[in-house]
């Protein structure tokens, strides 16, 4: 079919191209769309209509407004946008920048995702850089595992809380609480998929004190659980929503009872699971140890799904996109096809991933169905996806807080053709260790820099008393056995490393050093890659000065860019050294000159 049809109720299509505040002043009516509501209702012939970013009517009977805008969808479907409760939107995914991954969950009809994946000190900034951009919304959700856990292999503390014991938990959900998350992911289950040693799990008083308190500020707790067994310790723990597919071997009836009787949604995130997924070779060896194993976890997460649903536990829709194989805005699309393949009807699917999710993140009288008094988030689709799934990759247009963010007519934002918020001058004192609450000069939040992995070095940094006065950060550490261990700090120079500093009116960086007589290296992560410089420090006292000129690209990204200096998130001091060995240094005075 075609594109539907703009009639400005008599003025020029260019018209819905002004200003999106000038878009709001009168209201916006969609006619003769083919209407599924996700209310439970069939799909029907109606009208829709929006002001003020919300719903004010929707029926088979209503009129379009006088003076309205009208958009004539006649042979189009019209849905509630989207809703990914499980994303990640990391620099290794794809896209990987944020601008790009937001369009591709607007071109997707997805226009609310929860994001798994950055510290919580960056969802002030991220907020305020989401707010320039064309977008769906995005909820942040702060992470907590346990020492050796899923999660915390890779990240500090600022990153992923640890925790083990019940006190931990709460501590831990308190410090978070003050950076406003809108729920909190619990790495709970440490099974690594059966393809590698398994992480430490959370035991059961742990999560419950971790839930209780998340409960107490009003937020949900969705979490990371695989297998079966711990998919009972999430029932009993009060958890709000299971973020992965049980599929170690099929659900049994009484696991499945205490799900149902817990109130838990499931979120199956079918898309990351699959073996072969769109677009991709399948494995030389179809019958290798490994190739069997991931149609078997595949095979127990579908029909574990099925189980779940016909037994009445709420379903949501959520991906796992941002991780390997899993792209940002499609595979939310293909989890929906994936549902079906599951053995759910593509009706049940679509109210699965519009009203489920919502349901699941208790935004339900906000979004995730057609109705009147709601925000007014919805897409239109070509064919009658309610019949054939496939048709949700027919998306037309997109609505956000009703107005037009992708197809005819819509006003994209030109901050979402920048990789980055514009950049802030940046100041001379990066950090002196001064500061009695632990935060750097510029108010960052200082991040411990070490290996990732099962087996990470351990790694001490803490500001200690200067001889002859003053502060430094001392930073020490035993090197996990293997091959390329390493620790340091990374100094933020804005919050949360999500808005660049230009430093280009300075000539290089500056810092007082001592340390174990080894190799460090200084470096800089930029919006373009990582660069680097390499020095020496022995026990006395030393000002290194390093001009801009003296750091190189470590990573063949920043190799294919030149250096700028205006693009700066983070500088940091690190050291190598040999399997099980120790390391230390001390820090002082970080400027730019």
């Amino acid at each position: 079919m075609t594109f539907a049809r703009i009639l400005l109720g008599g003025l020029a299509a260019a018209a819905l191209s002004t200003s999106l505040a000038a878009a709001q002043t009168r209201p916006l009516a969609v006619v003769n769309a083919e209407i599924f509501d996700a209310t439970g209702a069939a799909p029907y012939h109606g009208t829709l209509v929006v002001k003020d970013g919300r719903i004010v009517a929707v029926g088979a009977g209503v009129k379009a407004p006088k003076g309205a805008t009208i958009i004539d969808a006649k042979g189009a479907a019209l849905l509630p946008g989207f809703f990914d409760v499980h994303t990640h939107w990391t620099p290794n995914g794809v896209p990987s920048l944020v601008p790009k991954i937001a369009d591709a969950y607007v071109a997707a009809g997805v226009t609310t995702v929860n994001d798994f994946h950055q510290q919580p000190e960056s969802f002030g900034p991220r907020r305020e850089w989401l707010g320039t951009l064309t977008a769906p919304h995005v909820n942040f959700v702060a992470r907590i595992s346990t020492p050796g856990g899923h999660g915390a292999d890779w990240a500090d503390q600022a990153t992923t809380r640890w925790v083990d014991t019940p006190e931990s938990a709460k501590a831990a959900v308190d410090a978070i609480a003050s950076y406003k998350p809108d729920a909190i992911k619990a790495f709970t289950d440490g099974w690594r998929y059966g393809s590698a040693p398994d992480n430490t799990s959370m035991d059961a008083w742990t999560l419950k004190a971790l839930t209780d308190e998340a409960h107490k500020y009003g937020l949900k707790v969705l979490t990371h659980t695989v297998t079966v067994e711990r998919g009972m310790v999430a029932a009993k723990s009060g958890v709000d929503v299971i973020a992965h597919s049980l599929q170690d071997e099929p659900v049994d009836a009484a696991t499945v009872a205490a799900i149902k009787a817990s109130g838990i949604a499931y979120a199956p995130t079918l898309a990351v699971y699959e073996p072969v997924k769109p677009g991709a070779r399948p494995p030389a060896d179809p019958d290798s140890p490994r190739a069997r194993q991931a149609r078997a976890k595949f095979g127990y997460a579908l029909s574990n799904a099925k189980t779940l649903f016909d037994a009445g536990v709420p379903l949501a829709l959520g991906t796992d996109a941002g991780m390997t194989g899993t792209p940002h805005g499609s595979s939310s699309q293909r989890e929906l096809e994936l549902l079906v393949q599951a053995g759910l009807t593509p009706a049940q699917a679509l109210t699965v991933g519009t009203a489920g999710s919502a349901k699941a993140m208790n935004l339900i009288a906000d979004r995730g169905t057609l109705e009147a008094g709601k925000r007014a988030d919805f897409v239109l689709l070509g064919g009658k996806p309610w019949d054939t799934i496939g048709d949700v990759y027919k998306v037309e247009r997109v609505f956000i807080d009703g107005q037009a963010a992708f197809g005819p007519g819509a006003a994209r934002s030109p901050a979402n053709d920048r990789m980055t918020p514009p950049a802030v001058k940046a100041t001379a004192l990066i950090d002196d260790f001064e500061r009695a609450d632990g935060r750097t000069s510029l108010d960052t939040l200082r991040l411990d820099d070490f290996d990732g992995g099962r087996d990470r070095s351990l790694e001490v940094s803490q500001v200690i008393d200067r001889e002859g006065g003053g502060k430094v950060l001392s930073v020490g550490a035993r090197m996990a056995t293997k091959d390329d261990a390493s620790a340091g700090v990374l100094l933020p120079l804005t919050r949360g490393s999500v808005t660049p500093v230009d430093a280009s009116a300075f000539k290089g960086l500056s810092l007082s050093l001592r340390g174990d007589g080894g190799t460090y290296v200084v470096g800089f992560n930029t919006a373009g890659g990582r660069w680097q410089a390499k020095v020496k420090a022995g026990p006395q006292w030393t000002k290194v000065t390093l001009p801009f000129s003296a750091f190189t690209p470590a990573s063949s990204k920043a190799e294919k860019k030149a250096w700028t200096g205006t693009d700066l998130f983070e500088v940091g001091v690190e050291g190598e050294r040999p399997a099980s060995a120790k390391l230390w240094f001390e820090l002082d005075d970080v400027t730019f000159y």
